[in-house]
């Protein structure tokens, strides 16, 4: 079984992997010996008499009231108790591991003054595949994702409930049948658990897999509806495109022009009278270039976020600095980002649809693409429903990054609302996943009643794959099915194997 280290640098895709599991998680041994280094420094405070903050003081507004030595281990239980009010729907098990990884990432590299035995404990979940119930609401993403990670935390010591095997349980239970000891908390340790961003970078290290995956089948999907509507692909003739040299836009022309090569349906107008296409069929690079160029951006935020320390107070060999780097700002505004560019993806698929379904563009298909009209109506709704996906994207797409609600008795004055970013952002990618979907079901659709001519072969193969999950519709019938077995081939990736795209 492959092994990834903690207190090594992590790639997003490490990240999901170990979202999904089947990789064993460990400490690196030179982190291991940097944690320990620091949590002496840690000690040597609570053998001194001078005041430092979450260490033998209290928290936020109240961290000038000074807390005995006798009490730090009742302190540090009483702050993951007091955060874990959290609300909402559990978080579903990939974001929860993907949580557990971050948060002993940020621990093991030593800046936070743990003991190891708070990084194991949360490799000894990972491993175990225990999964604390995490509620998805209550973070405002300034001071960490506080509410998100006390739930958390709350498993590590033996409370709260965790998911064993998708059965909820209560923590206490499972940790004694299965032998894992509860983490007993010490001094700076409750604190250095909670604060941080990785609920919002969990959140968003999975969600940018799905909104690439969305944006390279975006893409086919575009090159199936041109060729439905016998659009022209002249408009991603690499010379367009090395005057305006964006690289998402460089990269969405030459997947088009990759996917139409030797086209016969293409062939069969390329002399005919029509001038120009609608933009949402000729501006596809500039549109798919663009959404590609912000996920591009969400990356590499997410790459050092992921790799950074985002706990308070920082630990440093010989000072402990009270700072901000709890502060979920940077990912709050690649994540707003994020949503406005899937969103777009929508939207213009939306539009691409339409075209699909109405004469004036489809270049002599029936309406709605219907066999029989008036007593069938074809593909009349599934085009609602997309609207009505994309209304919604466009409504989940306000930026919560601009909003700011004080809290802690106005002491954390301006926080991110980077989790509600991050939560939204998982919402639209999920609704873009839907309307690419219908829209692929309809493209392959006016394909095939353009036959006897052909598309380009590597059309013709995603036709085909297409075609054993969803027959071709000769009547109405009930449609939701075809659109979830259509979404599942996206969701799967299984249209994109053996074609070259970027």
């Amino acid at each position: 079984m492959k092994t990834i280290l903690v207190g090594r640098k992590l790639g997003i895709e490490d990240v999901c992997c170990v979202a999904e599991g089947g990789v064993a998680v460990g400490l690196d041994p030179a982190a291991l010996k940097k944690v320990r280094a620091n949590r002496r420094l840690v000690e040597a405070v609570l053998d001194g008499t001078e005041a430092v903050y979450g260490i033998n003081t209290g928290f936020g507004p109240l961290s000038d009231v000074r807390i005995g030595r006798a009490d730090l281990g009742a302190l540090q239980l009483n702050l993951i108790r007091s955060h874990s009010a959290g609300t909402g729907r559990p978080l579903e098990r990939p974001f929860v591991r993907a949580m557990m990884l971050l948060r002993a990432a940020n621990l093991a590299w030593g800046h936070s003054g743990v003991r190891p035995e708070v990084v194991e404990s949360l490799l000894a979940f990972l491993n175990e595949d225990i999964v604390p119930v995490i509620p998805e609401k209550g973070s405002v993403g300034a001071s960490g994702d506080l509410a998100p990670l006390a739930h958390l935390a709350l498993a590590l010591i033996g409370e709260g409930e965790v998911f064993e095997k998708g059965t909820r349980r209560p923590a206490e239970e499972v940790l004694r049948r299965r032998g894992v000891r509860p983490l007993r908390l010490e001094a700076k340790e409750g604190l250095a658990l909670i604060n941080g961003t990785q609920f919002m970078s969990a959140l968003g290290c999975l969600g940018l897999g799905q909104a690439e995956n969305l944006a390279r089948h975006a893409d086919l999907v575009a090159a199936l509806t041109i060729e439905g509507v016998m659009g022209s692909f002249a408009p991603f003739d690499p010379r367009i495109s090395r005057v305006r040299p964006h690289r998402g836009q460089t990269l969405a022309a030459r997947n088009l022009r990759a996917l139409s090569a030797h086209s016969e349906i293409s062939e069969s107008h390329r002399d005919c009278g029509k001038v120009q296409d609608p933009y949402s069929l000729r501006c596809v690079p500039q549109v798919h270039g663009a959404v590609r160029d912000a996920l591009a951006y969400l990356r590499a935020t997410l790459a050092v976020e992921i790799n950074s320390v985002t706990d308070n107070p920082l630990v440093f060999d010989t000072a402990i600095i009270s700072g901000g780097n709890f502060h979920g700002e940077p990912l709050a505004l690649a994540l707003d980002f994020a949503c406005l560019a899937v969103t777009e993806l929508g939207g213009i698929s939306e539009r691409r649809i339409d075209k699909l379904l109405t004469p004036a563009f489809n270049s002599g298909l029936p309406a709605f693409l219907v066999r029989t009209p008036g007593l069938h109506s074809g593909f009349m709704i599934p085009q609602y429903t997309a609207a009505a996906l994309v209304n919604e994207c466009k409504v989940l797409s306000a930026p919560a990054s601009v909003d700011s609600i004080p809290t802690s008795l106005n002491k954390e004055d301006h926080v991110s609302m980077g989790a509600t970013s991050a939560r939204k952002f998982l919402e639209i990618a999920d609704n873009v996943e839907t309307v690419l979907a219908i829209e692929l079901m309809i493209a392959v659709e006016a394909c095939e009643q353009r036959r006897p001519l052909r598309p380009a072969l590597p059309l013709r193969k995603a036709i085909r794959r297409v075609r054993a999950a969803v027959p071709p519709l000769t009547q109405d019938r009930v449609l939701a099915a075809d659109i979830e077995a259509c979404k599942k081939l996206v969701r799967g990736r299984s249209l994109l194997d053996g074609l070259d795209l970027a």
